[in-house]
């Protein structure tokens, strides 16, 4: 249990311990105190242990999302590659035919 979780709750633990034995002080006898507040104790150590397991729960839905998206994001990369390849290859290909062109335009206009 982390220490900003257990301190309240043992705290809280501890009060109510001391409010229900001082507030009847002759109707209960010591060993009926001290088993209660052992059942409170525990009571509070498995409510602290579920809040953090709920927080380690939240933590690896967390991580397991951003793989699964990492996942998507390099699939739709993988995807996309084959279609940047081919349009690099097209726009170097017209480069060379436009320089091509552009040659042959100064060589018939001077006559080479």
């Amino acid at each position: 249990m982390t220490p900003i979780v257990q301190c309240p709750v043992l705290g809280l633990a501890v009060l109510l311990c001391f409010g229900l034995s001082s507030g009847l002080p002759g109707a209960a006898d010591a060993s009926n105190v001290g088993s209660a507040t052992k059942q409170v104790e525990s009571g509070a150590k498995q409510v602290g242990r579920g809040v953090e397991d709920t927080a380690k729960g939240v933590g690896n839905t967390v991580v397991e999302g951003a793989k699964s998206a990492g996942e998507k994001i390099q699939e739709a990369g993988r995807s996309v590659q084959p279609q940047a390849e081919d349009t690099l290859h097209k726009v170097k290909d017209g480069a060379e035919s436009a320089g091509a062109n552009v040659k042959n335009f100064f060589n018939r206009l001077f006559g080479k």
